[in-house]
């Protein structure tokens, strides 16, 4: 029972379940963003996207391929919503973040000639010029 325990209590099963519930509840505002905002906006371009009723029939059995066409449509409108308002600015975001300072000079220029000379040089080696 010890063992369990300090299973549950690991930090990465409690991130894990916090993930998963956040997920959940974010997956529920973009399904709702695409069916009462882009999907009505797909329809008043270009006429209604709703295609369950379309079906054909082999043997009596009737096949919904309606249903099929409207779940592709929907994960599509997901996938791109996600990608367009969550991903790329995320990814903007992390990588404006990220930026590292440049790393420090390992060279000058000497004053006279202007080549690139070790900082710690006295003289420089291309024109013999000494080095502040």
């Amino acid at each position: 029972m010890k063992g369990f325990k300090a299973f549950l209590l690991r930090g990465n099963v409690v991130d894990l379940a916090v993930g998963v519930v956040i997920g959940i509840a974010f997956g529920a505002v973009i399904t709702a963003f695409v069916k009462d905002l882009v999907t009505p906006l797909i329809a008043a371009i270009g006429g209604q996207p709703d295609f369950s009723q379309m079906s054909f029939t082999i043997n009596h059995s009737k096949f919904l391929y309606g249903d099929f066409i409207n779940a592709i449509l929907a994960f599509l409108i997901v996938a791109a919503v996600i990608y367009f308002l969550v991903v790329m600015p995320y990814t903007a975001m992390v990588s404006r973040a990220r930026k590292e300072p440049p790393p420090d000079p390992t060279t000058k220029k000497c004053t006279e000639c202007l080549s690139a000379i070790p900082l710690d040089a006295r003289r420089c080696a291309f024109c013999g010029q000494p080095q502040n």
